[in-house]
C-alpha cells in the first residue's frame, strides 16, 4: 500500500528514534509499513462516520492512534503512554504530522476519564483488562476497536464473565490469525 508523505515522515522519525529507544521489535523494522502502518490503517473504515474524538490506550510507538490522527485530521486524538521516552517520541511525531493529537504521559488507570467516540489499543493487555481501562471513556454510543491475535476467542469468553457487549470480529488484513474486534454497548455485568 502506498503511504502518505505524513506516514513517510513518521517512518523516518521512528527509524531515527529506534536507535536510542526500543519503539518496535527489531524484526518488524524491515516490514514497518505493513506490520505497523497498514495494521493501523485497517481501522479507518471501521470508524463511525460521526467520529470526532478518539483515545488510544498504551500508544507505545503510536500504533494505531497516531497513524489514525495523521490520516484523519478531523478527529481529536489522545495518545496515552506511561513510558516518558516513548511519550517524548509521540510528541515529536505529532508535532510533525498530526497537530490534532495530544499525548498524556500517564498510566491509563491514572487518567481522569472523559467521553470519547472511539477507544483503540493494540498489543496492550488481555481483553478483560482492556475493557476495564476502556469503560470509563467508552460511554454509549462509543465503540472500542482492539487488535487481537489468535487467542481472541478465549479472551472474549473470559471478558464475558464481567462484561456485556456487542462484538463484531473483522479479520485482520495484515495478520492471518488476527482480528480487529469492534465492541459497542459495553457495560459491566451486575
Amino acid at each position: 500500500m502506498k503511504h502518505s508523505a505524513k506516514l513517510q515522515t513518521y517512518a523516518d522519525l521512528l527509524r531515527k528514534w529506534q536507535r536510542s529507544i526500543n519503539l518496535v521489535g527489531r524484526s518488524t523494522l524491515d516490514d514497518l509499513e505493513r506490520r505497523h502502518f497498514d495494521d493501523s490503517l485497517q481501522l479507518l473504515p471501521l470508524l463511525p462516520p460521526e467520529t470526532r474524538t478518539l483515545i488510544d490506550l498504551g500508544s507505545g510507538a503510536g500504533f494505531p492512534g497516531l497513524v489514525l490522527a495523521a490520516e484523519r485530521p478531523d478527529i481529536v486524538v489522545t495518545l496515552v503512554e506511561s513510558d516518558q521516552r516513548k511519550a517524548a517520541f509521540l510528541i515529536e511525531v505529532a508535532r510533525a504530522i498530526a497537530p490534532n493529537a495530544s499525548v498524556k504521559a500517564s498510566r491509563v488507570e491514572a487518567l481522569a476519564p472523559f467521553p470519547v467516540d472511539v477507544v483503540t489499543a493494540r498489543a496492550l493487555a488481555p481483553l478483560s483488562k482492556l475493557l476495564s481501562w476502556a469503560a470509563p471513556f467508552a460511554t454509549d454510543p462509543a465503540i472500542c476497536l482492539f487488535h487481537k491475535g489468535a487467542n481472541v476467542d478465549a479472551e472474549l469468553t473470559e471478558a464475558a464473565r464481567d462484561w456485556m457487549m456487542d462484538v463484531q470480529r473483522v479479520p485482520s488484513v495484515t495478520e492471518q490469525n488476527a482480528s480487529i474486534i469492534r465492541i459497542s454497548r459495553l457495560r459491566p455485568r451486575t
